[in-house]
């Protein structure tokens, strides 16, 4: 996962995946969702994100994964 924020135009962007977008979901005004043919989140957008949430938790954040998760072997 990558955070990206640019502040020239407020604009905040969370990499979920590598795979190339070939759409968007408009959640709310502002807020999209990025998806590839097969459905797959791969991004998520946020405009005027300083009016949205307090940009200071962006690049603070923790993880509770659930051990049957992290247990899980890839092919």
């Amino acid at each position: 996962m990558k955070v990206n924020y640019d502040d020239t135009v407020d604009a905040l962007y969370i990499q979920l995946g590598n795979a190339t977008p070939d759409g968007a979901v408009e959640l709310s005004d502002g807020v999209n969702v990025d998806t590839t043919p097969t459905g797959e989140i791969v991004g998520i957008e946020i405009l005027h994100a300083s009016t949205r949430m307090d940009l200071k938790t962006i690049f603070s954040y923790s993880l509770d994964l659930d051990t049957d998760i992290t247990a899980l072997k890839t092919p």
